[in-house]
């Protein structure tokens, strides 16, 4: 049974797999509904846009079915502990779907569930998202691409610098001093490859990229840390004047005004609604090799 809980938790050549999977997908190519009669249970503790309509829209193209589960709608956070909803729901489901706070959380899901569960996002984590940032990247500009990360080290910088770095990307990434890449992480990446050189400078991360990625400065759940966040991050505005030319990634949604400027976003270097689909065709890629793979 395969899990999709981290990027690294594919090998390099499981990503490219992946990714191809995806691409042929979003070309047309493969079997019509090859998820007739089969559901995904998706537990969101978290909200959101465009991970619920990916996985419920890509469930439905490939023939199947999705269940959205609030935590109004089930037992889970209501006394019913992981394990227990993990063993019920793989009685009914295909597979699971889990966007949580806590990464642990998500880790005891998997270790109890007897289908497939992905990572919808967590505190620590977005490997999904990665897989829509690495399909973009591939199809606009290939590996060789240099990219500049400016703004905070979150969840989805992590798990883009493990993606980074498990398929060669030239990658520099820009925080402020104290909101970095966990170490830990960038100790996994010179593992997998190379670690991103690591700077506390935007202009000079930027310098030399050919496309540059942002994400918001406060993230869900970190709202009473906001006035803080915002004084740490002046300075790390993408405007036009710092941009340039260059093609801009976001993972959405956006605070238009902190982290980017509404100009930016309406820009032809915004190419971030190529990104967001791509969390469509990325994950039916990912849901039709995990399917293979039982």
């Amino acid at each position: 049974m395969r899990h999709f809980i981290d990027v690294d938790d594919l090998s390099a050549t499981e990503l490219e797999s992946v990714l191809d999977r995806a691409a042929a997908i979003k070309a047309g190519e493969g079997p019509d509904e090859p998820f007739a009669n089969r559901t995904l249970g998706m537990i969101f503790e978290k909200p959101s846009t465009r991970t619920r309509i990916s996985f419920e829209t890509g469930m439905t193209q490939l023939g199947g079915h999705a269940i959205f589960l609030g935590p109004d709608d089930i037992q889970l956070g209501h006394g019913e502990p992981i394990k227990d909803t993990a063993r019920a729901v793989s009685r009914y489901v295909d597979f699971v779907m889990a966007r949580m706070f806590d990464h642990a959380d998500v880790v005891e899901l998997a270790e109890y569930a007897s289908v497939p569960v992905v990572n919808g996002l967590t505190d620590d984590a977005h490997p999904c998202q990665t897989l829509a940032d690495l399909l973009t990247i591939r199809e606009r500009f290939g590996f060789d691409a240099s990219v500049a990360w400016v703004g905070d080290g979150n969840n989805v910088a992590q798990s883009f610098v493990l993606g980074a770095a498990m398929v060669g990307l030239d990658l520099t990434v820009a925080t402020p001093p104290d909101y970095g890449i966990d170490q830990a992480v960038l100790d996994r990446a010179a593992e997998l490859g190379e670690a991103p050189e690591v700077t506390t400078d935007p202009e000079a991360a930027i310098a030399d990229a050919d496309v540059v990625y942002t994400d918001v400065w406060v993230s869900m759940g970190e709202e009473d840390e906001r006035e803080e966040k915002l004084a740490a991050f002046e300075g790390f505005q993408l405007t036009p004047e710092r941009l340039g030319d260059r093609p801009l990634m976001h993972c959405l949604p956006a605070h238009r005004g902190e982290e980017v400027t509404d100009a930016v976003l309406e820009s032809d270097n915004a190419i971030v609604w190529d990104q967001a689909e791509n969390r469509l065709h990325a994950q039916k890629g990912l849901m039709v090799w995990l399917d293979e793979r039982r």
